[in-house]
């Protein structure tokens, strides 16, 4: 995870110890000298090298995994834990629970801590048939049924395609194979805006979701205070001229050697963690380091540079809208309008529980607030003074501040 763009969120930040980043520099330097010398690290936990299904079987429980291809012609993971280590009879029609992860993070954010902390582990053993989504240019969603992985064709998206293409893909193949016409969502951070974007513009899918869980949303980022947001706003220009067209910040081997074999380090996994906090917001406490070279080596997991563009054009607005693709030509071209258009949520006709957290560098607690006046059907919210945005994935106490209330809503809307 320890890569150029996190270095110079490192070096712009006032938070972190000059020494911190110079000594930074050194190790990588020296990991770079060793070249494939690994032996001199100590091992971690075994998930650091695992993919999906691997961390899935690890621990016990059942697996399943299917490609499945959007309109446009992008190839998804798709993932399903069937059912639990204590419900484990198949022969049960079980309800759908679908979780869909945010920025820079894969569906394996769902099950990176222990089984009795990982959401997707949890909802398994409490008798739901899980999924778990992998939007385009993630880890297990970097093919396409014709263009290359390495054009600029293919990485010409962003979150407008994820909510387009890839969430109805998704629901629709799930609706399919289990036969239920109804499925409990469930999103974190971009997770939640595509799931935003979607309900409020395709009724069909809306039609099919019985409560949206909304963790840590996010439909506007007019106040984010996330370094590596105002990055992006500030540095929007340049973001094509210093990395290109195609991906960001994408899981390559030396990513998963930093995570996995330096992150565990005892300084320099402090290292890693004041970048989690830097980009998420600050929770020294609630952050188990014992996974971090899981959390590290698995993430990020990779997106589009424009979707960074994306993001970044909406740093001063206060309501998500389109890609705007540069010129008012090109904008017709693509919306029959000059300028991009804006997404209404509340034409969202989809009952909706959210959380939040206090210290939030992504989701901002007065963005949430504005977001909140205009879901139409809300059903609950709670917000957690000293959660960060990470908390809802990977908090310590996430289970007793979030994920038991998810299951409690569920038993009570049957």
């Amino acid at each position: 995870m320890v890569s150029l763009a996190a270095i110079l969120i490192v070096l712009a930040s006032p938070s972190l110890c000059r020494s911190h980043v110079s000594f930074l520099f050194r190790v990588m330097s020296l990991v770079f000298l060793l070249g494939t010398t690994q032996a001199v690290f100590r091992s971690g936990n075994p998930e650091v090298n695992m993919n999906i299904s691997q961390i899935i079987s690890y621990w016990g429980y059942p697996d399943e995994v299917y490609d499945i291809v959007t309109e446009d012609g992008y190839v998804l993971g798709l993932y399903r834990i069937p059912y639990g280590k204590t419900n484990n009879d198949n022969s049960t029609q079980r309800l759908v629970v679908y979780l869909q992860h945010g920025l820079f993070t894969s569906a394996s954010s769902w099950i990176s801590n222990l089984p009795n902390n990982s959401l997707g582990f949890i909802l398994a053993d409490a008798g739901y048939d899980v999924w778990m989504g992998n939007s385009r240019g993630t880890t297990w969603s970097r093919k396409h049924t014709y263009l290359n992985t390495n054009s600029k064709e293919f990485w010409a998206f962003s979150f407008d395609e994820m909510a387009k293409y890839d969430l109805p893909a998704s629901i629709n193949f799930i609706v399919r194979h289990t036969g239920q016409e109804g499925i409990f969502y469930v999103g974190h951070s971009q997770g939640t805006s595509i799931a935003f974007i979607t309900f409020s513009t395709i009724p069909k899918i809306a039609g099919r979701i019985k409560v949206f869980f909304a963790l840590a949303p996010v439909f506007s980022i007019k106040n984010s205070n996330s370094p590596l947001i105002k990055m992006a706003y500030r540095w929007r220009s340049l973001i094509k001229t210093f990395f290109g067209s195609k991906d960001f910040l994408p899981n390559t081997s030396f990513k998963r050697f930093v995570g996995s074999k330096l992150c565990p380090l005892k300084i320099i996994g402090k290292i890693c963690r004041d970048i989690l906090f830097m980009m998420y917001g600050c929770d020294l406490e609630n952050l188990n380091m014992s996974r971090m070279d899981v959390y590290m080596s698995q993430n990020p997991a990779g997106t589009s540079i424009q979707n960074m563009v994306h993001w970044s054009q909406l740093f001063n607005s206060s309501h998500l809208r389109a890609f705007d693709w540069g010129s008012p030509a090109l904008n017709l071209v693509h919306f029959n309008q000059a300028t991009p258009p804006f997404y209404n949520v509340t034409d969202m006709n989809v009952s909706t529980a959210t959380w939040n957290g206090g210290n939030d560098l992504v989701a901002d607690p007065e963005d949430v607030e504005n977001l909140l006046s205009e879901i139409t059907h809300h059903i609950y919210h709670k917000t957690i003074s000293y959660y960060n945005h990470i908390d809802f994935l990977f908090g310590l106490d996430v289970y007793q501040q979030v994920y038991h209330e998810i299951i409690d809503i569920i038993r009570g809307s049957l």
